[in-house]
This record gives structure tokens, C-alpha cells and sequence, in this order.
């Protein structure tokens, strides 16, 4: 019998099929750290699923600066319905690890606090795509659904089995029996998307335990697989070498995601010389959460 993770925030208030409140157009807020370099496409693919978007530069260069940014991120977190953090590489992926800085940021007390009255008190959204996937790992907010610190058993993303940068295409499936999530609802189980990957550090790496939790508990999303959607250790098809073939997760409560595809790197004349479906129906997922 599998061990459920500890009784988390997130577990406390069940994911709803819709949101308790309605918005013809939620807002959403991305925070564009230093070395971010996918808030435009972020920001695109959203407007394109009807939602109002406002891009924050967090600014570093004196202690002034980053006390204003932390007052200015909490407040539009507060504004919005929806925060996504995007891909690129914050802070050059230093000190010894991508996603520390805005790990660190959104453990300030007030950024935080802001963050979890989103997801427990407001019926928010949370994403995270690539760095931001990394962060939400960092910050416990993925697999437990809320800010805590990490232990040595919980899972992270590793340098690619590779050794290096990736930058290609990959398959991926949604998994047969995913936790109810808004993010997932314009998609269906078994459903293969082909989408673009490039990352050093993407491997999803945990102990055979809490794989068994994660699946057991519905929370793994997607999963790298073959043109077929046979998942598979191959590296053609598991770029990073991530365990069990594990490209997202999910929040227990279902309303946070993060995933190492660049979903929003998505326009009709993008990679049209690459076959499959490229259109991953994630953005309008978040934004039918408040229809």
C-alpha cells in the first residue's frame, strides 16, 4: 500500500471545477527575474486564451530596488488570478542550481504570504514552466501544493543525463488518470503533444517511494513517450533521462502545475517542418477555470 505524502495546505481546500470566481478574463501576473527570457511568449499564449497579462521585472541592483520589488510582486500577486512563472535561466542558474533566486524570493514573507492566500483562500492558479518548474520544486509548492522546506526525500530536477544543454523536440502524454485539474481540462488522457525542450537541468529525478505517491495519488501530468505514446527510458524519446519519464506534476489539489516543455513556444508558423501536435491546450485551461 502507498504512503500518501503528509496532509498539505493544498489538500485542505478541494480543487473546484470551476473557479468561485468569475472572470471573463482572469489576470495574470508573470514575474520576469533576471535571466528570464520567456515572459513574451508567456504573456502571448495567454492574451491568445483571453486572459489580461502583466509582465513585473524584478529589479536587483541595490537593496532599495529588490525591497520595492518584493512589495510591488506581492501586491500584483494579491491583483491577480493567475501567477505563472516563467522559463530562462534566473540568475544565471547560480549559486550550485537553477531556480534559487526566485526560490528565494517567494520565500520573503510577504511574496509568500501573498502566494499561498492565492492558492488556499482565492481559488488561484499557479504555473511553472521549466525554471519556473524548477522554482515551484525548490519552494516545496510542487509535489506538497505550499511553501515549506525541502527534505532529502522529496523529488527535484537534475542535470540532464546528458551532461548538457538540450535543445529539441520531444513527445509527451497526458497520463492516463491525472488528479482533476483546471490546467488539464482541454485535454484528454493519452493525448500526445510535440512539444520544444531546452534546459540543462530537466532530469526529474525521486526514490521509488514517493514515484509510487506521485502515481498513486494521480499528480504526474505528463510523461515523455514515443511517437506512439509508449513511454519509454530511451533517450530519443526521454531527453533528460527523468524518472518514470516524468516531464509535469501536479499539486495535490490540482491547481498548481509545473513542466519542463515550453508549451507557450507555440504559433502557426512555428516549426512547421516538425510533425505532431503543437498545440497544447494549457493556457486556455487556466483561463476556463474562472469562465
Amino acid at each position: 500500500m502507498t504512503t500518501p505524502f503528509p496532509t498539505t495546505i493544498c489538500e485542505k481546500k478541494p480543487a473546484h471545477p470551476l473557479a468561485s470566481t468569475h472572470r471573463a478574463a482572469p489576470r495574470v501576473i508573470i514575474p520576469v527575474f533576471p535571466g528570464s527570457n520567456c515572459e513574451y511568449d508567456s504573456a502571448h499564449a495567454f492574451e491568445t486564451a483571453g486572459a489580461v497579462v502583466r509582465t513585473l521585472v524584478f529589479r536587483n541592483q541595490s537593496p532599495a530596488d529588490v525591497d520595492a520589488s518584493l512589495h510591488e510582486l506581492a501586491s500584483a500577486i494579491r491583483a491577480a488570478q493567475i501567477l505563472m512563472i516563467p522559463g530562462g535561466f534566473s540568475a544565471g542558474d547560480e549559486p550550485d542550481g537553477s531556480g534559487k533566486f526566485i526560490a528565494a524570493t517567494f520565500r520573503n514573507p510577504t511574496v509568500r504570504d501573498a502566494t499561498m492566500k492565492l492558492i488556499t483562500q482565492r481559488d488561484g492558479l499557479i504555473l511553472g514552466i521549466c525554471n519556473g518548474f524548477q522554482a515551484l520544486i525548490k519552494l516545496g509548492l510542487l509535489p506538497h501544493g505550499e511553501i515549506r522546506d525541502i527534505t532529502p526525500g522529496d523529488p527535484t530536477l537534475f542535470h540532464n543525463t546528458l551532461g548538457r544543454h538540450i535543445s529539441r523536440y520531444a513527445h509527451t502524454r497526458v497520463c492516463a488518470s491525472p488528479i482533476a485539474s483546471p490546467w488539464l481540462v482541454r485535454m484528454r488522457a493519452g493525448e500526445i503533444y510535440t512539444l520544444p525542450f531546452s534546459h540543462g537541468e530537466g532530469r526529474f529525478v525521486a526514490d521509488a517511494p514517493t514515484l509510487a505517491r506521485l502515481h498513486a495519488q494521480g499528480q504526474v501530468a505528463f510523461q515523455y513517450c514515443g511517437p506512439d505514446g509508449q513511454v519509454s527510458d530511451a533517450i530519443e524519446y526521454n531527453p533528460n533521462g527523468s524518472a518514470d519519464a516524468i516531464e509535469g506534476i501536479v499539486s495535490p489539489c490540482g491547481r498548481i502545475l509545473g513542466k519542463m516543455g515550453h508549451t507557450e513556444r507555440h504559433s502557426k508558423n512555428v516549426a512547421r517542418n516538425i510533425p505532431g501536435n503543437k498545440h497544447q491546450p494549457l493556457f486556455e485551461g487556466g483561463v476556463t477555470y474562472f469562465a
